[in-house]
C-alpha cells in the first residue's frame, strides 16, 4: 500500500502483512513480512521460517570415529589391568602375603568400578525429550510448548533443554557434550555415570602411578656413577656435572630393563599423563555442575547476565542426595558450633 502526504512529494511504503501458521498448535497468525522468528501466543512455540539445515554427510564416518575410540579405550584399560597385575604382582607378594592380598582386593575393586561405569557411561541413552501431542490446537493447551522449537532432523519438538547431537543423530535432553572417547553424549541419563567414570578413573590412574613407581624402584638396574664419589669441593660447574653423570647412568640402567621394567615405565607414564588429563576434565564438571549449568549452556551464555543459582545443593541434587540428609549434615555441624561456644564460654566462666 502506497500512501502520499499533502506537504510531501514522496511516497511511503508499507510492507503488506500475511497469513502463516503455528507449527505447534495449527492456528493460522497474522504477521508483518519482516518476522523470520515469532512465538506463538497461544502454545509458546518459536518458529524459525530461514531454518539453515546442516550438511549430515559425516553422520557415518562421526560413528565409525566414535566405535574406534571406544574400542581403543576398552584395549587400554584392559592393558593396564593386566600389564599392572603381571608387573606389580611379584614385587607386592614379595613384601608381605598380606600386602599382596590388599592389592589385589584394591585392584579389582578400582578395575570394576571403572569397567562397569565406563560401559553405563558409553552405551547407556543419553536422554531423550518426552513426547508430547503436537500439531493440533485442541490437544495442545495454553502455553503448552512454551519456548519449545521444531527439530528439522527429528521433524518433531525440541524443548528448550534438548539439544540435537549430529553424531548421535537424536535430541538429547540436558547435553552437556558429545564425547567420542565414550562414543555418546552426555546428557540427563548417563551424566552421572560419566562422572562416576571420571572419579575412579582419576583414582584408578593415582593407584597405578603410585604401584608403578613402587616396584619400579625394587626392579630398576643399580646405576653405576663414574666420578660423583670423587667431589669434594661443591660448586656451580661441579652441581651440572653431577647432575649429568646422574643422567648418563640412569640412561645406562635403562638399557638394562627386563621386560618387566620396561611394562612398569610406561604404565607409569601413561598412568600419569591420563591421570591429570583426567582430573581437569573432572574438576571442570564439577565446576559446571556447581554453577547449575552444562558446557553447552556455558558456552550459550559467555557474555550474559548469569541468571541460573550456583551452590553446592546443585552437587547434592545432581548426586541424588536427598533433603533431609543435607539438612541432618547443617545441623549436625550447626551443633558442633553451638557446642564449641558453650565450651568457650564455660572455660571463661570457670
Amino acid at each position: 500500500m502506497d500512501e502520499v502526504t499533502k506537504d510531501e512529494n514522496y511516497a511511503i511504503s508499507f510492507p503488506e502483512d500475511y497469513e502463516t501458521v503455528c507449527w505447534g498448535c495449527g492456528l493460522r497468525l497474522l504477521l508483518p513480512s519482516y518476522a523470520p522468528v515469532f512465538k506463538c501466543g497461544w502454545c509458546g512455540a518459536i518458529t524459525n521460517q530461514n531454518p539453515r539445515k546442516h550438511d549430515n554427510r559425516c553422520f557415518r564416518w562421526r560413528k565409525l570415529r566414535d566405535r574406534c575410540f571406544v574400542s581403543f579405550l576398552l584395549l587400554f584399560m584392559l592393558f593396564v589391568i593386566c600389564g599392572g597385575v603381571w608387573a606389580v604382582y611379584p614385587v607386592v607378594f614379595s613384601i608381605s602375603y598380606f600386602c599382596g592380598v590388599s592389592h589385589s582386593i584394591i585392584t579389582v575393586i578400582l578395575a570394576i568400578s571403572t569397567v562397569s561405569s565406563f560401559c553405563l557411561a558409553a552405551f547407556f541413552c543419553a536422554g531423550t525429550p518426552p513426547s508430547i501431542l503436537w500439531g493440533s490446537y485442541p490437544v495442545v493447551g495454553k502455553a503448552g510448548l512454551e519456548n519449545y522449537t521444531f527439530c528439522l532432523y527429528c521433524s518433531k519438538p525440541k524443548s528448550p533443554r534438548a539439544h540435537h547431537c549430529r553424531s548421535c543423530g537424536m535430541c538429547i535432553l540436558d547435553m552437556d557434550h558429545h564425547c567420542p572417547f565414550i562414543g555418546n553424549c552426555v546428557g540427563a541419563a548417563n551424566h552421572r555415570y560419566f562422572i562416576a567414570f571420571l572419579l575412579s578413573a582419576v583414582f584408578s590412574t593415582t593407584y597405578v602411578s603410585i604401584m608403578t613407581a613402587y616396584a619400579g624402584f625394587h626392579v630398576w638396574p643399580p646405576m653405576s656413577y663414574r666420578s660423583v664419589g670423587h667431589l669434594t669441593v661443591f660448586s656451580r660447574d661441579m652441581a651440572l656435572r653431577m647432575v649429568k653423570e646422574i643422567i648418563v647412568a640412569f640412561l645406562d640402567s635403562a638399557v638394562l630393563l627386563s621386560p618387566r621394567g620396561i611394562v612398569l615405565v610406561y604404565l607409569f607414564v601413561a598412568s600419569l599423563s591420563v591421570g591429570i588429563g583426567l582430573t581437569v576434565l573432572l574438576w571442570q564438571q564439577l565446576f559446571y555442575i556447581y554453577e547449575g549449568k552444562t558446557y553447552l549452556s556455558h558456552l550459550s551464555s559467555r557474555g550474559d547476565v548469569e541468571i541460573g543459582e550456583k551452590g553446592c545443593q546443585n552437587l547434592y541434587r545432581f548426586f541424588g542426595c536427598p533433603y533431609s540428609a543435607t539438612r541432618y549434615l547443617r545441623c549436625f555441624f550447626n551443633i558442633k558450633k553451638i557446642n564449641k561456644k558453650f565450651q568457650g564460654t564455660r572455660i571463661r566462666s570457670d
